[in-house]
């Protein structure tokens, strides 16, 4: 003998059926097997505590019924039962670089790998536009200041797999003197795996500003012979007649660069190669 349906809810009263629930959703066509009017739920509310459905039938007529038992399906009995509850994602917040904004961040202890650049100026945009990142990531970023002895910092440094080491250096043309360095550079030993030297082909970072950003159709032209940044800052018709003048003359520039669309490929790519660089190991 079956005795599932036995209980206090069979002493006296007919024994209900387990039917199936559906969830209430507005367009839906139920009927009330009670009355057998037919409808579109057209708004569901809560009244009273109870949940209410609002049908739509033939002809424009509407009717209210108490949501719950008592109602067909496509001629199923059927339970309806409140709407499912949906769940809003948060909008994806995208850093200056362009990658997903890691909410609530604790930034990470720092690896001891490191990204070396040639200067101040060139460290301040590698942060604006990729300082989310490199927190995520616990990578610091220290500036060179010049690449003369690029052999000896990178002996100093005693690069190793635990300890890897990315350098962005400026105006890395092939020829050129920069190039040459950065050949010799590799050859200290530990360099070969451990240390990556990639480079923009601009003569300074602020080149990698594009023209855009500035409202400008392109950089100045500087002549042969002429400081590049004293140039440059004289074509603006900016003071720039010392250091603290192309000082403020970068930050102006600085200012106008919001995120990576700002930014020149040339040394989007750069960066970006160097973070998958040191990486790539979990130190």
């Amino acid at each position: 003998m079956d005795y599932s349906s036995w209980g206090p809810q069979a002493i006296g009263k007919p024994v209900r059926k387990s039917l199936r629930e559906v969830p209430a959703v507005q367009g839906m066509v139920i009927e009330d097997v009670e009355t057998g009017f037919v409808g579109e739920i057209m708004r569901i509310e809560k009244s009273g505590g109870m949940l209410v459905l609002h049908l739509e039938g033939r002809g424009g007529k509407t009717r209210s019924f108490k949501a719950g038992y008592g109602f067909l399906l496509d001629g199923e009995p059927v339970r309806i039962i409140a709407p499912v509850k949906t769940t809003t994602l948060p909008p994806v917040t995208r850093s200056a670089s362009g990658s997903v904004v890691v909410q609530g961040l604790k930034a990470r202890t720092a690896r001891a790998s490191r990204i070396l650049v040639e200067g101040k100026h060139d460290a301040e945009l590698v942060e604006k536009v990729w300082g989310h990142d490199l927190r995520v990531e616990g990578i610091v970023v220290e500036p060179l200041h010049g690449v003369d002895d690029l052999a000896a910092v990178i002996a100093d440094f005693a690069p190793s797999p635990q300890r890897r080491l990315g350098i962005l250096v400026d105006h890395l043309v092939m020829g050129t003197k920069e190039q040459k360095i950065a050949e010799r550079a590799m050859k200290v030993p530990g360099a070969a795996g451990n240390v990556l030297i990639v480079g923009h082909p601009y003569v300074d970072v602020w080149q990698a500003v594009k023209p855009s950003a500035l409202g400008i159709p392109a950089w100045p032209v500087v002549p042969r012979g002429q400081d590049w940044k004293t140039g440059i800052v004289t074509a603006f018709g900016w003071p720039a007649s010392t250091p603290e003048d192309l000082g403020l003359a970068w930050q102006r520039i600085l200012s106008r660069v919001a995120n990576y669309a700002d930014i020149e490929p040339a040394l989007l790519g750069r960066v970006e190669e160097i973070i998958d660089f040191l990486t790539e190991v979990d130190n």
